[in-house]
């Protein structure tokens, strides 16, 4: 049980502050700030919008489509106690669902890289996969766009997520192979059934958009 005044019940508690700001269908309609920003990206059915709820503890701030793929715009969440905003949560939209137009798999996919590249405040990156399926190509190639900013100080986490459909055993080889596909980063596993690595990835969060505060 967590401690009401623990690091990482802090961080939970800074998070369930997300609030929507913005949608934005092109990278020219993002609000340009300087405030500290984390992405979330995954495949389609890799339970983005689980995660980002269950972060913030807010049923439907993140909204779960019925249908893949249908979410087509970068969707910001600011965070922020009293007042203050100290950091954005961006939601990039699902990739890789079949059903959706080839030409829009295209369009969104530049979109996704464009920013992941070229978004001066952005602080780290959460990917999330279904370890079931493993990192696919797509995320791979996901994993290449951003890898010059990795070295360059970007952060970096892949959320296995899920986490309760597998063994322990099958969590762990998950975990090992995971880590040989991200050639090191750090992985984590994940399920909002069962409560696994919420209070990690929050006190994670905070400390990539706080690292004055957490060297402390």
């Amino acid at each position: 049980m967590t401690s009401p005044t623990s690091p990482a019940a802090a961080a939970l508690g800074w998070l369930h502050t997300a609030r929507f700001l913005t949608t934005a269908p092109r990278l020219e309609h993002l609000p340009v700030h300087d405030i500290p920003e984390i992405a979330f990206v995954g495949r389609s059915n890799a339970g983005k919008s689980t995660c980002i709820n269950t972060l913030t503890q807010q049923k439907r701030l993140a909204f779960a489509s019925k249908t893949p793929g249908r979410t087509q715009a970068i969707n910001l969440f600011e965070l922020g106690k009293q007042g203050i905003v100290d950091a954005v949560l961006a939601d990039l939209p699902g990739y890789g669902y079949a059903k959706v137009p080839r030409e829009d798999k295209i369009r969104w996919q530049q979109v996704m890289a464009n920013y992941l590249v070229s978004r001066p405040n952005l602080r780290g990156v959460v990917m999330l996969c279904d370890p079931r399926h493993g990192l696919t190509e797509l995320d791979d190639i996901l994993l290449e766009v951003i890898r010059p900013r990795v070295e360059e100080g970007l952060k970096f986490l892949v959320l296995l997520t899920k986490a309760d459909k597998l063994t322990r055993s099958e969590q762990a080889k998950a975990l090992s192979i995971a880590k040989l596909q991200t050639a090191g980063g750090e992985v984590r596993m994940f399920s909002a059934l069962k409560r696994q690595g919420i209070e990690e990835t929050a006190l994670t969060l905070w400390q990539w958009t706080h690292p004055d505060e957490a060297t402390q």
